[in-house]
């Protein structure tokens, strides 16, 4: 078995990836849940409805987020009526979340119901939240505001300076149904390209995960989400600079030095191999931009057969 430390495109197109070398029963994938937000009402958990989208095949990839063909009637409407429309949520985006919002409201935990609309969306891939209980992340802009995670990506197009990042929920939150047996059971553990700081560090930040993921180290690896030393999409170069970890490959290596034992670097960043190994984290190198499902299996292969 496999278990993944995911959040994000870069996460769900690494797991597609995956499924294409392995039998994707074999594949457990624990999801940051601190980007989970409520809108409009409804229980909406991004991270998980991206990886499930894309696994399904039905993502729409030149977005990197919600279905294919979808239709905005609802939002129009909603605009003409002068509500927030701030974040986008497709018309049948919106059934996911209409789902998810009425199980839960019935009582299901959210493990429950992602495992549905897993298994609805044809997804083989078993999907972990983090944990049952809401942890939400909190960024502290550089003037004192503080903003939830929604707001700061869409509302500000994650354009303005952080000062700090907290995981409220976080320091009593139980780590999901299964995720601690996922990650003591695994034969490799993977820790996707996704933003360290406000991706994989949420997931980390539930009580027993880090050390779990920690005593595992000597079979962890972790694809760095720096290419050429920047982000392909989104924050994760410029809040590494923020948060005082460095947007480098070597500083990528010294933010999971306690948890893997070796990390995926692009080619491009190839002259960075000899100070990531000394940090105590060795060096691979290989091509990390999966543009298409091709080289997200390519990277797979990497990822897994490398030891």
């Amino acid at each position: 078995m496999i278990t993944v430390l995911a959040g994000g495109v870069g996460a769900a197109r690494l797991l597609r990836g995956l499924v294409q070398v392995i039998d994707p029963a074999s594949i457990t994938a624990v999801v940051n849940t601190g980007d989970d937000t409520v809108l409009h009402g409804l229980s909406i958990s991004p991270d998980l409805d991206t990886v499930t989208y894309t696994l399904s095949g039905r993502s729409d990839d030149e977005r990197g987020w919600g279905l294919a063909g979808e239709s905005w009637t609802v939002m129009d409407q909603l605009a003409t009526l002068g509500g927030e429309t701030w974040f986008r949520l497709g018309d049948r985006d919106l059934a996911t979340h209409l789902y998810r919002t009425q199980r839960l409201y019935e009582g299901a935990r959210l493990s429950e119901v992602t495992g549905e609309l897993a298994q609805r969306f044809g997804v083989h891939v078993t999907l972990l939240p983090m944990s049952d209980d809401p942890v939400r992340t909190r960024l502290t802009l550089a003037d004192g505001t503080e903003v939830g995670f929604q707001e700061y990506f869409v509302f500000l197009a994650h354009s303005v300076p952080v000062r700090a990042v907290a995981f409220e929920g976080a320091g009593t939150a139980r780590p999901g149904p299964g995720v601690l047996e996922a990650l003591r059971e695994a034969e490799r553990v993977v820790i996707c390209p996704s933003n360290p700081v406000v991706s994989i560090a949420p997931i980390l930040a539930v009580p027993g995960v880090r050390q779990a993921v920690a005593d595992r180290r000597a079979d962890t690896v972790v694809v760095s989400p720096l290419v050429g030393g920047a982000a392909l999409k989104g924050p994760a170069d410029r809040l590494l600079r923020e948060m005082g970890h460095g947007a480098s490959s070597e500083g990528i290596a010294r933010f999971y030095a306690d948890l893997a034992a070796t990390m995926v670097i692009d080619v491009s960043d190839e002259a960075d191999s000899a100070m990531v190994e000394a940090t105590g984290v060795r060096c691979v190198v290989a091509p990390t931009v999966m543009a298409n499902a091709t080289r997200a299996a390519a990277l797979a292969k990497v990822v897994l057969d490398d030891r």
